[in-house]
C-alpha cells in the first residue's frame, strides 16, 4: 500500500473515533497507535498532522496529541455572500472580452479519479516511471549547495539558464532564457505578456485545455487554426492572421496535444514566414520533447533554433518528463520581449525557488537523467503499443488517425452521433476515467473524440483492462 493512502486511512479511522476523547482529552500515544494500526511512526506522525490541519486535534511536542475544542458558533457561522454575485458580474461589464476562468478542462486531468478506476485521463507520468530516487537525491544535494537557500537571480540561475539555451540550439543564449515555474506558468507569462486583454490570439484546433483556460482567463479571444497529421495548416494560419489581426498564435509543433502530431518539415519555414509578414510571435510550446518513444528517430529541431528575427517565444519544461511537483520550466526570447517578459514573470512570481532551480541542476547533471530518459522512451513505446492493440481488437470502430512517436496520449475520433460526455460517463460506471474531446476546441468541434493517456497506467495489464471496460462503456452508449 502506499505511504499516501495509508495516511488517508489511518486519519479517516482516526477522525471517526475523536467523539469518544472530550475536548482537550489526550489521545493515546505514537507508539500505541503504530502497534494498533500496524503502520509506521512517519504514518502516525502524518495521519496526526493532517487532523491537526483540520482542526480537530492539537500535537504538543513531548506532551502527545490532543482533542481540540470545538470552534465557537460564531466561527462557524454562515454568512451572505450573495453580494459577490453583482460584483463580479459588474466587474465584467467594463471587459472588451469578458474574462471566463473554466479550469474544467485542466481539472479533467488533474483530478485523481476514485480508487479502482483505470487513468486513462492523466498527463503525467506513473509514479513508478518518474525518477524518484534521482530526484530525492538531487534535492538532498541542491540542499547542501552554498547559498542554496539565498535568494536567486529573478531570471534564474545563470548554470540552468545555460542547459535550457543549450537544449533549445540555434543561437540561443542563456542571457535569452528566463526560468519559470512550469509550462503552465511559462504559457500565462507569454500570453500575458504579448497580448492585450480583448485581442484575438490564434490557437490550434483542438489544443491543450490549459492553453483555453489561460486565454480566456486573461480576456482574449482564442481563434482556432486547424491541424492535421502534418501540424497546423499554413493556409489557414495565414488566412486566420488575415481576417483578425491576431498578433500572437501559440502551438505544439512537436507531438502535439491532443493529435500527437508533428510539424512537417515543409510546413516548418512556411509558419515562421506567416507570423513574420504579419508582424506576430509564435509562442512554441514545446512540451513533449523529452517524452520521444523508442522508435522515433531523430526529432525536428525547436521551431526557436532556426528563428532569427525573434519571432518565436520558446517553452519548454521538465515537470513531464519527471513529476508534477517537479515545476521547472524555461522561456526564452530575443530582442525587446525578453524584457517584457521578465517584467511580468518578476511582478507575477518574483522567482522560482532556488532550491528547486539547484535541485534540477543536480538531476540534469547526474548520470541518472539520461539513463531515465532512455527507460520513459521504451516504456511509453511499450504502452503507446499495448493500447494501440487493444483498441483496434477491442473497440475497432472507433478511429485512430494517427499513431505518435512521441508524448503520452492517443486522440482518437468516436463513431458519429457518439455523446462524447455519455460515453466518458459510460467509462466511470465501467471503472475508467477518459477525457472528452469538448474541452479541446476553441469553438464547435467537428466530431466527438476522447484523449486517452498511456502515461499514468502502472503497465500494460493495466492498459489491457482499460480497453476492456472501454469496450462495457461503448456498448451501453452505441445500444
Amino acid at each position: 500500500m502506499h505511504e499516501r493512502s495509508s495516511v488517508g486511512e489511518l486519519a479517516q479511522k482516526l477522525r471517526g473515533e475523536l467523539d469518544r476523547y472530550s475536548p482537550g482529552e489526550k489521545l493515546p500515544s505514537s507508539r500505541a497507535l503504530v502497534e494498533r494500526f500496524r503502520v509506521s511512526p512517519v504514518t502516525v506522525s502524518r495521519a496526526l498532522g493532517q487532523l491537526a490541519a483540520e482542526g480537530l486535534v492539537v500535537t504538543r511536542p513531548g506532551a502527545g496529541a490532543f482533542r481540540a475544542q470545538p470552534p465557537r458558533a460564531s466561527e462557524t457561522a454562515v454568512g451572505d455572500t450573495s453580494w459577490q454575485e453583482v460584483t463580479l458580474s459588474a466587474d465584467a461589464m467594463t471587459d472588451v472580452v469578458p474574462r471566463s476562468v473554466d479550469a474544467s478542462g485542466v481539472l479533467a486531468t488533474l483530478a485523481a479519479p476514485p480508487p479502482g478506476v483505470v487513468e486513462f485521463n492523466s498527463g503525467y507520468l506513473h509514479p513508478t516511471l518518474q525518477p524518484e530516487r534521482a530526484m530525492a537525491a538531487a534535492l538532498a544535494r541542491a540542499g547542501r549547495r552554498p547559498g542554496a537557500w539565498d535568494r536567486p537571480p529573478v531570471e534564474g540561475l545563470p548554470e540552468l539558464r545555460e542547459w535550457f539555451a543549450r537544449g533549445i540550439g540555434g543561437a540561443i543564449t542563456a542571457a535569452e532564457v528566463l526560468i519559470t515555474s512550469g509550462g503552465q506558468s511559462a504559457l500565462t507569462t507569454a500570453l500575458r505578456a504579448l497580448a492585450p486583454p480583448g485581442a484575438p490570439v490564434l490557437l490550434e484546433s483542438p489544443t491543450y485545455p490549459g492553453l483555453l483556460a489561460i486565454a480566456r482567463a486573461a480576456g482574449l479571444r482564442p481563434v482556432p487554426v486547424p491541424v492535421d497529421t502534418d501540424g497546423v495548416r499554413p493556409e489557414l494560419l495565414a488566412a486566420a492572421f488575415r481576417a483578425t489581426g491576431a498578433r500572437v498564435f501559440v502551438c505544439q509543433p512537436l507531438f502535439q496535444n491532443p493529435t500527437g502530431a508533428v510539424l512537417s518539415a515543409a510546413r516548418r519555414p512556411e509558419v515562421l514566414r506567416i507570423a513574420r509578414e504579419a508582424g506576430a510571435f509564435v509562442v512554441e510550446d514545446d512540451f513533449a520533447r523529452r517524452l520521444v518513444h523508442e522508435d522515433a528517430g531523430p526529432l525536428p529541431r525547436p521551431l526557436a533554433s532556426d528563428d532569427r528575427d525573434g519571432v518565436v517565444v520558446h517553452v519548454c519544461s521538465l515537470t513531464k518528463a519527471t513529476s508534477p511537483s517537479f515545476r521547472v520550466s524555461a522561456l526564452a526570447a530575443r530582442g525587446p520581449v525578453l524584457e517584457r517578459l521578465r517584467a511580468i514573470q518578476v511582478v507575477d512570481h518574483f522567482f522560482v525557488p532556488r532550491p528547486l532551480q539547484e535541485a534540477a541542476l543536480e538531476l540534469v547533471g547526474s548520470p541518472a537523467w539520461p539513463r531515465h530518459l532512455r527507460t520513459v522512451a521504451v516504456e511509453l513505446k511499450g504502452r503507446r503499443d499495448a493500447m494501440t492493440a487493444a483498441l483496434r481488437l477491442r473497440l475497432p470502430e472507433v478511429a485512430l488517425p494517427h499513431i505518435p512517436v512521441g508524448g503520452y496520449h492517443l486522440w482518437l475520433r468516436l463513431p458519429d452521433g457518439t455523446d462524447e460526455l455519455a460515453f466518458a460517463a459510460a467509462g466511470l460506471r465501467a471503472g475508467v476515467a477518459v477525457a472528452p474531446g469538448r474541452p479541446y476546441f476553441a469553438a464547435e468541434p467537428p466530431a466527438a473524440h476522447i484523449r486517452l493517456s498511456f502515461a499514468a497506467l502502472a503497465g500494460v495489464g493495466e492498459i489491457t483492462e482499460g480497453v476492456r471496460r472501454l469496450r462495457q462503456a461503448c456498448d451501453e452508449v452505441l445500444v
